[in-house]
């Protein structure tokens, strides 16, 4: 299974805002400053990452939400994702005004547009207080079947491993942390896996068998780790997805976090990948990048 795809959905908001019932765990989110359009401004973000990915090559279907009650619509990857061996998840979140994200029609759409033949439900476990929000919560490395995931209020690890045994992956469950000890909150700002190599910040996974163990996994993959620092993280580096279109491969990755790679790094990055920045600032203070902007579609095989 390819470890990239050139199609993305996209949710446009029109009702952008900092969520409230989020701000509690998720550091990475911030208020806006006092005069500034939030909405128009996220509105216009998005406008203008669908244009940019499509001047790529990449087939992105954008969906509209028109709602005022769905302040983190922007970051659908988080209530859904597909599988190229054909199954399409629904996983249970944790936030209640995140669960009204999670939208029929686009499940309708994609089960039409790709015949995914099996719906793995897990949004039930909400009513048990068990979370997993998605590829937020997993970082996946579908060519060696692998499912990176730090544990948080929105990671619960059993509905970790029901998933894997669902979908045959093997789980890799760490504790990772901020410099002041709070969990990091989603998987996905902590680390990017892509076909060559993962980014990631091994520092901030504190334990050493932990720590170690991620890394003998990345190494026993194949792919290069391509070390990241804390403070590198605070600005999205590690909140990045590989796509691939006309033959070659894409690393979506935002204006803030390429800015805070080391220019090292950058020509490492790009024996691999063409890096295409993404201005998203407004929507970076939801306490999300341009990863968490773009749920991947693998077509069933």
């Amino acid at each position: 299974m390819s470890q990239s795809s050139n199609i993305v959905v996209m949710v446009r908001p029109h009702h952008f805002a900092s969520n409230p019932e989020t701000m509690g765990d998720n550091a990475f989110q911030s208020l806006a400053k006092d005069g500034v359009n939030v909405a128009e401004a996220a509105y216009n973000e998005v406008t203008e990452a669908v244009n940019k990915l499509r001047e790529h090559g990449v087939q992105v279907h954008l969906f509209e939400d028109e709602t005022t009650e769905t302040p983190d619509s922007v970051f659908p990857n988080n209530w859904f994702s597909t599988h190229a061996s054909g199954e399409l998840v629904l996983y249970p979140m944790y936030c209640e005004n995140r669960r009204k994200e999670r939208r029929p029609d686009i499940i309708e759409f994609l089960r039409n547009e790709y015949g995914y033949q099996q719906l793995i439900d897990l949004s039930a476990q909400e009513n048990d207080g068990v979370f997993l929000e998605g590829t937020g919560s997993i970082v996946f490395d579908h060519e060696h079947k692998l499912a990176y995931a730090a544990r948080s209020k929105r990671m619960h690890e059993s509905a970790l491993k029901e998933l894997c045994l669902k979908l045959n992956y093997k789980p890799v469950a760490f504790n990772a942390t901020s410099r002041d000890g709070k969990p990091v909150y989603h998987t996905n700002v902590l680390m990017a896996v892509g076909s060559e190599f993962v980014m990631a910040s091994a520092e901030m996974i504190r334990d050493d068998k932990e720590r170690r163990r991620f890394m003998d996994t990345v190494a026993a993959s194949g792919k290069e780790l391509v070390q990241l620092t804390e403070a590198q993280i605070e600005h999205f580096a590690g909140n990045t997805l590989e796509l691939e279109a006309d033959g070659r491969k894409l690393l979506a990755i935002s204006a803030t976090a390429y800015n805070a790679l080391s220019a090292e790094q950058i020509q490492k990055l790009e024996q691999w990948v063409t890096l295409v920045p993404i201005n998203v600032p407004t929507i970076e203070l939801g306490g999300g990048s341009i990863r968490c902007m773009l749920a991947q579609i693998f077509s069933p095989v």
